[in-house]
This record gives structure tokens, C-alpha cells and sequence, in this order.
């Protein structure tokens, strides 16, 4: 199995701790690890833009003047899109950016970014993560000490309040659950910081 050091939250290291090589030391697929990507990208997209084509605006129905004679270019109705207050060529309307991925490619996905991460040296393992106070302070020193000050992913079991609020005002750093965790996020972060519950967890739903 692939192991990796155990710190705790002052930052030092206090032993070793095993890590499933199922997900952990998994072939790295890039091609299943950039279709969840985009997947994750496209569901952001809300989807709800829309402009009106010459057809739907309102007016415009009269012709604006004659055929011939007048030395202007033959219109119609003043609605043309070449028209001040004329529709849109080709409006965009509202649609489903959704990208589906079946259950296969998004477990090699998540394993394929485990194992990356992993390789690059971005996962960090601390035998626990408890604050005496919910307090943006004592999380940013804590994430100082494990050297994941920039750009951190806290990965925990279950929902902990005191984590969530302290992290909160931490723009370089995100909390996410085992059930909730997504290849972006993973991918996204410069430092994984995960309790060893939390892996346990990871090894228990993924695998």
C-alpha cells in the first residue's frame, strides 16, 4: 500500500499512515479527469440567457417605405437586425449545458486525481482537525503549520460547524465532504489537508 506522512496540527510530523492504492495508486487517466472538468464547468452555467430575433420583437410589422424610387436599399419592417431596436441574428436562448458522465468514468476520474495529487505531493493527512473556537485566525494558522496556506482543499467525514465557519472567510481555502467532493475541486487545489477519518471515508465510498 502507498503510504504517506501523518502530521498533526501544529504541523509535525507524528508517524506514518497507509493509503489505499485503489484510489491512491491508481493509473492516471487525463482524458476521464478533463471530461469531469468540463462536466463541472458546464453545470455552473445557469443557462438562462435570452434575446429576441427579428421575428419575436415588437413592431415592425409596416413597411418603412416604398420598393423603388427612394435611392435606399429595399427593407421591409425597421426590425432587421441592422436596426437600431432590431432583433438579434441568431439570439441565444435558453438551454441545458449539463455534461453526463457515466458512474465508471467519474470513479476513474477521482481516483486518477487522488493518485496525481498524491504523486505531486499535495495531500496532506492530520490525525485530526479540532479548534476550540469557530475562528478564522486559528484555521489560517493552522493551514500556516501544515504548509497549505495557499490554495487548500479541507476534506472532512461529515459536516463539522466549527471548521465550516472558520474556514469561511479563507478565500484560499474551501471545505468539502467525502460525499460532496468533485474532481474541479480537487484539481483546483494546491494542497489536499484531509484527516485521517476523513481518508477512511474516501477509501470507503471510492473504492
Amino acid at each position: 500500500m502507498a503510504k504517506t506522512a501523518l502530521y498533526n496540527m501544529e504541523g509535525k510530523t507524528i508517524g506514518e499512515v497507509e493509503l489505499s492504492d485503489e484510489i491512491f495508486a491508481a493509473p492516471i487517466n487525463e482524458a476521464a479527469m478533463h471530461l469531469m472538468v468540463r462536466s463541472y464547468l458546464a453545470a455552473q452555467r445557469q443557462g438562462t440567457q435570452s434575446a429576441l430575433t427579428r421575428g419575436e420583437v415588437r413592431g415592425g410589422g409596416r413597411k418603412i417605405y416604398r420598393q423603388k424610387g427612394t435611392g435606399n436599399a429595399r427593407h421591409h419592417g425597421n426590425r432587421a437586425p441592422q436596426f437600431k431596436h432590431g432583433g438579434v441574428v441568431f439570439a441565444p436562448k435558453p438551454r441545458d449545458y449539463d455534461l453526463a458522465v457515466n458512474k465508471k468514468v467519474r470513479r476513474l476520474a477521482f481516483k486518477s486525481a487522488m493518485t496525481s495529487k498524491l504523486n505531486a505531493g499535495e495531500i496532506i493527512v492530520v490525525d485530526k482537525l479540532e479548534l476550540k473556537d469557530a475562528k478564522t485566525k486559528l484555521m489560517a494558522e493552522t493551514l500556516k503549520k501544515l504548509q497549505a496556506e495557499k490554495k487548500a482543499l479541507v476534506i472532512l467525514p461529515e459536516r463539522e460547524e466549527s471548521i465550516i465557519r472558520a474556514t469561511a472567510n479563507l478565500p484560499q481555502a474551501k471545505v468539502s465532504y467525502v460525499n460532496t467532493l468533485n474532481v474541479y475541486d480537487i484539481l483546483n487545489a494546491d494542497k489536499l489537508v484531509m484527516t485521517v477519518a476523513a481518508k477512511e471515508s474516501v477509501e470507503e465510498v471510492y473504492a
